[in-house]
């Protein structure tokens, strides 16, 4: 009897711990909408029976059939997983016809879109993204006031089918959204490991899912230098890791740029100086400083030399192409992490100081990024700028945005937004900082408002970034290591702040990361043991 009672209390055990550690929701939407009201009444979508209306009139139609196409194929390509898997396994009973709660076939959305656009347009800085979405006996109804505010509605309709039995389903659904921060941006570098185009379009494919509308392209850095210059193609030649299946042709830049254009998303370049330049030192060593020892040269190079009218001339030359090539009003200059030791060891830099009044190194790195921003402004580009730009005490109009990273960040956020100026926010989404096992409730649990400042500053801060560095990974692992995790920065940034239940979370998160899985993103899963269908 003893014995039987201790494999009665095995049985106990193993039969808790049977399951998933989380359920995953059935059509629940990430980033969760602003309002929503669903009900249990319900339609069947048909792949085969299924369309998008656009209005006839509407000034963009490729850009709105672009969407339609690729929103649809992953209607069809969910209900063909279905059809494989019903195929497999036993037929199930349809009982639809005697539901009560079935309102019939859903045939058709209908997408409203009140601005006039064109076929060019171009995301930018403050659009309206807002939407509402009904699905009633009536039929289905996408209204939006801009092209873009359509794009992440038909996100979310997308979101709202999903599988029950042996059909595709949507229930009947009121929605009312728009997004809390105006910048939701993913950092992704390329530098430390080069990325090849086909990880950025999954990378923007993966953005799009969740509603992020910034892809803040980390070009180049100490190590590689993968963009290829028309006016100096020698910065790749010699300084990307091979000089052809290492670098980005013209050709690759401009798919980005429009695989974005189409999915609502902006690319912002960075090329980051004075500092992480030892790759632009690979074919102009002229440009960077030469750093000493005991008075003499000891074969090492530092940031970039400020103190050379040369070093701005090549600046304003590949910056003048760079903003020609990148359609965005905003450019990423950097100014991060800049190490005085070089410049203090340099005579001919300590000479330039004294002849024009610079008491500090902090004062010729501002005197450098003076330079830059100068050269900007008449290209009539805005930039952000890494926080310790802001920090040096760098002369930068109120239209500037300060891109704040260390430590808890929100000291800085402070003084940012005291100063009048905007900012973003990437302290607490680092994505390289790993914790074991599935780590996003750390992302999920951070406010980027919870800062002491007033109504006014917290309106200048715009949103924020969730940033993938990769010292750690390359285009093997890169996917898995940003997705979920970046999901819980989309959800922060667009959702309303009362949205910050990681518990109510975790399951409409397990359905997001298998449906991104069924989209070919591979997103590892977000809590534990479990299955997707």
């Amino acid at each position: 009897m003893f014995k039987l009672l201790i494999a009665l209390s095995a049985l106990v055990v193993i039969s808790s711990a049977y399951g998933p550690a989380v359920r995953a929701t059935k059509g629940e939407v990430w980033p969760k909408p602003q309002q929503e009201e669903k009900t249990s009444d319900y339609f069947i979508v048909r792949d085969y029976t299924f369309r998008f209306q656009g209005p006839a009139d509407i000034g963009c139609p490729s850009l709105l059939d672009d969407a339609f196409t690729r929103y649809w194929s992953i209607i069809a390509a969910t209900s063909a997983s279905l059809e494989r898997r019903v195929r497999r396994g036993k037929k199930h009973t349809k009982l639809w016809h005697l539901d009560e709660s079935l309102l019939g076939n859903l045939k058709s959305l209908k997408v409203e879109v009140s601005d006039e656009c064109t076929d060019d347009a171009l995301p930018d800085f403050g659009d309206n993204e807002n939407y509402t979405l009904t699905v009633n006996a009536d039929g289905a109804t996408l209204s939006a006031q801009t092209i873009w505010g359509a794009l992440r509605g038909l996100e979310t309709f997308s979101q709202l089918i999903y599988q029950e039995q042996d059909a595709l389903v949507i229930n009947a659904t009121t929605i009312t959204d728009f997004p809390r921060f105006s910048f939701r941006g993913l950092h992704l570098d390329t530098s430390r490991h080069f990325l090849p185009v086909n990880i950025i379009l999954q990378t923007l494919d993966g953005m799009a899912y969740n509603k992020f509308n910034v892809f803040h392209w980390h070009l180049t850095d100490d190590q590689s230098f993968p963009y290829k210059s028309r006016v100096y193609p020698e910065l790749s030649e010699k300084g990307a890791y091979h000089p052809v299946s290492k670098v980005f042709e013209p050709s690759d830049i401009a798919k980005v740029i429009e695989y974005a254009r189409v999915r609502g998303i902006r690319v912002i370049p960075e090329f980051d100086t004075p500092g992480h330049t030892s790759s632009w030192g690979a074919s102009h060593p002229e440009l960077l400083t030469t750093c000493y020892s005991n008075n003499q040269p000891n074969g090492n190079l530092g940031p970039m030399d400020p103190s050379k009218d040369t070093t701005y001339d090549f600046i304003n030359n590949l910056f003048t192409e760079v903003v020609g090539v990148f359609p965005d009003s905003y450019f990423h200059i950097g100014g991060d992490e800049v190490d005085f030791t070089c410049w203090q060891s340099n005579p001919d830099i300590t000479t330039f100081m004294s002849d024009n009044n610079i008491s500090s190194y902090e004062s010729l790195e501002n005197y450098f990024i003076q330079h830059v921003v100068d050269l900007l402004d008449k290209l009539n580009s805005k930039y952000l700028v890494w926080e310790e730009v802001f920090v040096n005490g760098v002369t930068l109009p109120n239209t500037t945005l300060v891109h704040v990273w260390r430590g808890e960040g929100f000291d800085t956020l402070r003084d940012v937004t005291k100063a009048g100026k905007y900012g973003v926010f990437s302290s607490c989404w680092y994505l390289d900082h790993l914790s074991s096992g599935s780590d996003w409730q750390k992302f999920y649990e951070c406010e980027p408002l919870n800062f002491d400042g007033t109504d006014e500053q917290k309106k200048l801060v715009l949103g924020g970034e969730a940033c993938m560095w990769t010292e750690s990974v390359n285009e093997y692992n890169v996917m898995p290591r940003v997705w979920p995790r970046a999901c819980a920065t989309a959800e922060k940034l667009w959702s309303a702040e009362s949205v910050n239940d990681f518990g109510a979370a975790r399951p409409r998160l397990e359905e997001h990361a298998c449906r991104m899985n069924m989209r070919g993103i591979a997103a590892q899963p977000p809590n534990g043991p479990g299955f997707c269908l």
